[in-house]
């Protein structure tokens, strides 16, 4: 119990850590170049379709991905979710009406989703809810 608490406070850190530095204009990603369908499959196993090669941070989007997979599934009150990828664009859902909000950082209520979008914005990508989905455009 005392090892997944250490485990939890670190990621609690950790994600802290990462939104500061990019509010505070500090944050120095290590960019490589990644295709996308792996890193939507670091995030949901059986991610679907065909990815493009981007540039980015990947365990940081990794990281991201694997949190709006999260509190979609724990605020909309579904059992699981499903990542669609075409090129750069990166299709989560189902996305319900209470989760929507959360995601996109509305309603704060997932610290996890809240630091998922605004580093994938600080990498020049973008969130955002489109019929019954979240769609994430990686650059």
């Amino acid at each position: 119990m005392i090892i997944e608490a250490s485990v939890q406070m670190t990621e609690l850190l950790e994600k802290l850590a990462l939104v500061a530095r990019i509010e505070a204009d500090r944050y120095e990603p290590v960019l490589a170049e990644v295709d996308t369908l792996a890193l939507a499959r670091a995030a949901v196993p059986d991610a679907d379709g065909e990815g493009a090669t981007v540039e980015t941070d990947p365990p940081t989007i990794e990281r991201a991905l694997a949190a709006l997979a999260e509190c979609a599934r724990k605020h909309g009150g579904v059992p699981a979710v499903t990542i669609h990828v075409d090129g750069d664009e990166l299709t989560l859902t189902p996305v319900t009406e209470q989760a929507a909000p959360v995601l996109i950082g509305d309603q704060l209520k997932d610290l996890g989703a809240a630091v998922a979008v605004r580093s994938i914005e600080a990498l020049g990508g973008s969130v955002e809810l489109a019929n019954g989905a979240l769609v994430v455009r990686l650059r």
